[in-house]
């Protein structure tokens, strides 16, 4: 692909990667790149919103999706490597903006390019192989809003297919929530903490190595539970994988000595 005709991306890298786990960031650029994208990180992005709209504050989440707007609409294509976050500009933003005709049709042109990563490797940019190695069992848990809101169900198990090595172990109940739910956890900590206990049962069970994910914030709540139970399971997210960038760093929840 010539550099004149190649896609350009907007990497909407997401509040939790960016302060939690850089490396996610960095690998979903490395796998755009290598598929032939551009990227481009605006310094001017911020949350999407997400944790204002949950809590019904229409007002600081449509301040909020009208930066990300500014910063992303002159991209070809949105990609983020979070389900949750790309279904907020997907979903509901639209939503948000529906009294605002004149915000609504900009909206509307950003929700139609705004893709999780997964999804657009597989559903845009049609990737059948990924060319790197992971000789370990692996478990995927499917992220709510990824699942329901994006309709990602195929497209990560179409990349894991591809990566050498890697042995799948599916979970059972795999499409239940993890019992994050941003703000649910917050505002239910008792009812979420029994949630990620039985997921973190469900984990172990399966036999596998890793747990694999490709929302930060669910990765991290059962990283956290399954480490109280001094599980021996390790976590990290699909795109460090996929980008063959798991040597970089430790998995969820462990620091690198």
């Amino acid at each position: 692909m010539s550099g004149q005709n190649k896609i350009s991306v907007g990497l909407f890298a997401t509040c939790l990667v960016d302060l939690m786990r850089p490396s996610v960031g960095f690998a979903t650029a490395r796998l755009l790149e290598k598929n032939g994208c551009t990227v481009g990180v605006p310094d001017s992005q911020t949350c999407c919103g997400q944790p204002a709209y949950n809590a019904g504050d229409s007002a600081t989440a449509r301040a909020l999706a009208g930066n990300v707007i500014t910063a992303f609409e002159g991209f070809d294509y949105i990609v983020a490597p979070s389900g949750s976050c790309a279904g907020m500009i997907r979903v509901h933003y639209p939503a948000l903006f529906k009294d605002d005709q004149e915000m609504l049709a900009r909206v509307q042109g950003m929700a139609g390019k705004t893709y999780e990563l997964t999804q657009f490797l597989c559903d845009v940019l049609g990737v059948n192989e990924t060319g790197v190695d992971f000789a370990h069992s692996v478990t995927y848990q499917d992220s709510c809003a990824g699942l329901r809101e994006m309709d990602i169900k195929e497209q990560p198990r179409q990349l894991m297919d591809t990566v050498s090595g890697l042995e799948l172990k599916e979970l059972a109940d795999g499409e239940s929530c993890c019992g994050f739910g941003g703000l649910f956890s917050v505002k239910y900590p008792d009812i979420s903490g029994k949630i990620v206990d039985d997921k973190a049962v469900a984990v172990e069970k399966t036999g596998a190595d890793i747990l694999l994910g490709g929302d930060l914030g669910c990765l991290m709540n059962m990283a956290g539970r399954l480490q109280r139970r001094g599980s021996r399971v390790q976590v990290r997210h699909l795109a460090e994988v996929l980008a063959g960038m798991t040597g970089d760093v430790p998995p969820i929840g462990e620091v690198k000595e």
